[in-house]
């Protein structure tokens, strides 16, 4: 909340009805040795409005940037009355709606989410979302794992973004499954159905395929989902919501479709507020449903013949003995995803259909434009959606920094996540950015990339 609502003496009041004489008598059961004690160099307190002008001072220095820079986390633009609703005090302070008598609306909201999502990713099932989109598919692993039984060995391809390599490596490690990874075509940056060929006839888990993948790249989806089912594994679908509304969903990949699907949810209606709270969804097909983590909201009618919802299967260790829990993990973040029905409710299926078709406008607009500046180069040919990876002919910690000195994000330095793909950028346009957006990014790289060569000769 933006202010603290209780007085001095409201506090007492309240402390002496419950019988304590200060607030740390309430914390009491912590020993001394565990406290921390009192922080030193913290200023002593200044009025609202000195505030308020200390936060807006912080908030000019960091500055406003024009940004190219996607990489997992994408700027959208978000309808006011998104948050305007989902910050309302029905939403904003309601908790986990376990009793459904009291949160008849809560739960109508995740499944009125759990609807959208389902028809999004063309599968029979969603939950009431998970933590994030890494953790999602992690959650996802050991869901294929749990589902196939006689293996755990799953197929991660390069292409997949870092992120989420390392967190999927992170949580079944000590699980013992074993991550194999995929090498990419260094000239599609893609995965090559016949890079699978060594693990053929191989007793396999699970497939990953990311669509779009870390490269913005449209991977060959179909014949990945084909293969994988003739080896008895499963698919997993690492997916942008976004561009959802423009490609073929998961549930129609091949003959017959993912088995799970997930992704992150934040282009959804999320602000990108310097890395999160974000939220990450999760669908699957029917027969799988009870090896999906998180919670799933149902709608029934009551002895009166009255609609109501209700959490119908809660197979997390706070519902059900850990050792037969789908999943440890109970973040749901709720108010992300009502965030996120707001917003695919305000756009509508040809909403949703139009932002996409907008996004890969502006990243062929400004492919268009970059066509001009020498020496800038796609590093790979293949389709894209709204984010590309190009070759510049100069380091791109230099042109970057340049171009941040003149008020633009252009992209992100790939030679972290991808060392062999010397001098490459990734970059982002997405449906905020105008034409104006467009050739002010042109200029300040064509800009960035002839000082940077004045410098090195």
């Amino acid at each position: 909340m933006p202010f603290i609502p209780h007085t001095e003496a409201e506090v007492q009041v309240m402390l002496a009805a419950i019988g304590a004489s200060s607030i740390d008598d309430l914390f009491d059961e912590i020993p001394p040795q565990l406290r921390a004690a009192r922080l030193d160099g913290v200023p002593q307190g200044v009025s609202e409005m000195e505030i308020m002008r200390l936060m807006q001072e912080r908030a000019d220095a960091d500055g406003r940037y024009l940004n190219f820079i996607g990489a997992g986390a994408y700027e959208h633009h978000i309808p006011a009355a998104v948050w305007q609703l989902a910050t309302r005090g029905e939403f904003y302070s309601a908790y986990t709606p376990y009793q459904a008598e009291a949160s008849q609306g809560t739960l109508q909201v995740l499944y009125e989410y759990q609807t959208m999502m389902a028809s999004l990713t063309g599968l029979d099932v969603t939950n009431g979302s998970l933590y994030d989109g890494a953790s999602a598919l992690a959650e996802a692993v050991l869901m294929a794992v749990r589902l196939h039984r006689s293996s755990r060995r799953v197929l991660v391809p390069a292409t997949l973004h870092p992120f989420y390599r390392a967190v999927v490596r992170t949580i079944v490690s000590e699980q013992q499954v074993e991550v194999l990874e995929l090498p990419y075509c260094a000239d599609l940056g893609r995965i090559l159905p016949e890079s699978l060929q060594r693990y053929a006839g191989q007793d396999l888990a699970a497939l990953v395929v990311p669509q779009p993948n870390v490269f913005g790249v449209l991977e060959h989806v179909h014949p990945l989902t084909d293969w994988a089912h003739a080896q008895g594994a499963l698919v997993i679908g690492v997916v942008n919501p976004i561009a959802l509304a423009l490609l073929v969903a998961p549930g129609s990949w091949g003959a017959t479709g993912a088995d799970i699907a997930v992704g992150e949810g934040q282009p959804l209606g999320v602000p990108l507020s310097a890395g999160g709270p974000y939220f990450g969804f999760m669908a699957c097909k029917q027969p799988y449903v009870r090896q999906m983590p998180g919670r799933i909201v149902g709608r029934t009618v009551d002895v009166e013949g009255k609609p109501g919802f209700t959490l119908t299967l809660q197979a997390r260790e706070q519902h059900i003995r850990r050792s037969k829990a789908t999943s440890n993990i109970c973040t749901n973040q709720g108010l992300a995803v009502t965030a996120a029905t707001i917003h695919m409710a305000i756009l509508g299926p040809e909403g949703l259909r139009r932002t996409a078709a907008a996004c890969h406008a502006s990243l062929v607009a400004l492919l268009d434009k970059l066509a001009r500046v020498p020496g800038v180069s796609r590093r790979f040919r293949s389709p894209v959606f709204h984010e590309v990876v190009l070759h510049l002919p100069a380091a791109p910690e230099v042109v970057l920094r340049q171009l941040r000195g003149e008020g633009v994000l252009g992209g992100l330095d790939l030679a972290g996540w991808y060392p062999e793909l010397d001098n490459a950028i990734l970059v982002c346009a997405t449906e905020t950015k105008t034409e104006a957006d467009l050739e002010r990014y042109a200029t300040s790289l064509d800009s960035a990339l002839r000082g940077s060569t004045a410098v090195a000769e």
